[in-house]
């Protein structure tokens, strides 16, 4: 390909090229090594390279909030089969304790960034019949204080997402992961030490945090075959989500409760 940076390496015919953008670290890295699992041909964008870079996967340094560049790294791609949009994140920071300004760049990277990517790579995808998957959060779909402006960005993704896949259709897929809290080499940052994380995980009706791999096997899926009916969707990857607090607040209907009121019937 004309202008690619580095030497592309001869691959067998028939694979699919899948963009990760931001597939770097935690998730993003997960998601890389799942399609690199499954075959496919993977190109990875983000404004640093990673610590330990994958086999066979090339790294193109790009900043997805620059239109310009992100449409110019596009213009130069062969081909297209997935996209998936999973640059993102935000610090911890509360509403009143900064300008709208710095809350606004989260916008910027969590939702803005993602609709570029998505448009310019859709003549591409239009043409391969490919697929877009999103990386959302519960905190799109939950009240995310400390973390406001990422979850409103992760809210209009989704929507933008669904909205996206009706325009599209059929030739562009377009479907949401709905991400829960995933153990990675920051998870300190949120939850703190082992002690942190081992209680976070008890919230988990399944009992421990995602890991990039989980989320990376979801992605495979949705976009593959054998989700060739599947558009406009958000699949949750949460674990189970989280038990509501006011089960553990109540003064009745406690399982402890349940099972002695059931011993005594017997």
């Amino acid at each position: 390909m004309d202008n690619w940076p580095g030497e592309r390496p001869t691959r067998p015919s028939g694979k699919r090229l899948v963009v990760v953008t931001g597939g770097t670290r935690g998730v993003g890295a997960g998601i890389v090594r799942a399609f690199t699992e499954a075959g496919d041909e993977v190109v990875v964008c983000a404004r640093r390279p990673p610590q330990a870079p994958l086999d066979g996967v090339e790294f193109v340094p790009l900043d997805l909030r620059d239109p310009p560049a992100v449409r110019a790294f596009f213009g130069r791609l062969p081909r297209l089969d997935v996209l998936v949009n999973n640059a993102g994140g935000a610090p911890y920071r509360l509403l009143a304790g900064t300008e709208a300004e710095r809350h606004a760049r989260v916008i910027d990277l969590n939702l803005v960034a993602p609709l570029t990517a998505s448009l310019a790579a859709y003549d591409l995808l239009r043409r391969a019949r490919g697929s877009i998957v999103m990386i959302g959060s519960v905190s799109g779909t939950r009240p995310s204080p400390g973390t406001a402006a990422y979850g409103a960005a992760k809210a209009g993704l989704e929507n933008l997402a669904r909205s996206m896949a009706v325009e599209w259709a059929p030739e562009v897929r377009v479907n949401t992961l709905v991400v829960g809290m995933v153990r990675t080499e920051l998870s300190h940052l949120h939850y703190g030490g082992e002690d942190g994380i081992e209680a976070v995980s008890r919230t988990v009706p399944l009992g421990r945090l995602a890991v990039p791999t989980d989320i990376g096997g979801a992605a495979v899926f949705l976009a593959s075959d054998a989700a060739a009916y599947i558009t406009g969707a958000g699949l949750l990857v949460h674990g189970g989500g989280e038990r509501p607090a006011f089960l553990d607040a109540a003064t009745v209907n406690k399982p402890d409760e349940a099972d002695e009121a059931d011993r005594e019937q017997k």
